[in-house]
C-alpha cells in the first residue's frame, strides 16, 4: 500500500488536472468567439478521421468521451450551420458527420485564436518541457491500458 505522502500527491495532482481542465476550458471558450472549446475540439476530431470515417462513436472515441456527449455537441454545431450529419453509406443505423463551408471558415479563424491562446498557457514552458509535459499526459491517458488516439496526423479539410 502507498504511504500518505504518494496518497496526498495522488489527491492533490487529480484535483489539480480536474480543476486545470475546467479553468483552461473557460478560458479557451473566451479566446474562440464562435465556438466553445469543446466544440472546437469536436471539429479538430472531425478532420483527423477519415472523411467516410466520421461517425459520432469514432469522433467520440478520438475525443475520449461519450457517443452522448459528441452527440450533444454535433447538435449545437449543427444549428450553427457549421456541420452536417448525414447517414452513412455503409451503415443506414449511423451517421456521419461533414464540415460545411461556413464550418471550416470558423474552424481557421477558431484555431488562429486557439493558437494566441496556447501560446499564452505554455508561454512558461521550453520546448524539452512540453515534450517532457506531453510524453507524461499521454503516459497518464493509459493509465487503463488504452491508448490515446491522438492527433498527430495531419489533417485535411476537404
Amino acid at each position: 500500500m502507498a504511504d500518505t505522502h504518494e496518497m496526498f500527491l495522488w489527491t492533490q495532482t487529480y484535483a489539480t488536472l480536474f480543476s486545470l481542465s475546467n479553468k483552461l476550458q473557460i478560458q479557451g471558450d473566451r479566446y474562440l468567439g464562435a465556438l466553445t472549446s469543446r466544440q472546437l475540439m469536436t471539429m479538430i476530431a472531425i478532420v483527423h478521421l477519415p472523411k467516410e470515417q466520421t461517425s459520432l462513436n469514432a469522433i467520440a472515441q478520438k475525443l475520449g468521451t461519450t457517443k452522448q456527449n459528441v452527440k450533444q455537441l454535433v447538435t449545437a454545431l449543427e444549428k450553427k450551420n457549421l456541420i452536417t450529419m448525414k447517414s452513412s453509406d455503409s451503415d443506414k443505423r449511423a451517421y456521419t458527420v461533414e464540415i460545411t463551408e461556413r464550418g471550416k471558415e470558423v474552424l481557421i479563424e477558431s484555431n488562429e485564436l486557439g493558437m494566441s491562446f496556447f501560446a499564452e498557457i505554455f508561454k512558461d514552458f521550453s520546448i524539452d518541457e512540453l515534450e517532457t509535459f506531453w510524453g507524461f499526459m499521454k503516459k497518464l491517458y493509459r493509465y487503463d491500458g488504452e491508448e490515446q488516439d491522438g492527433f498527430e496526423e495531419n489533417a485535411t479539410l476537404n
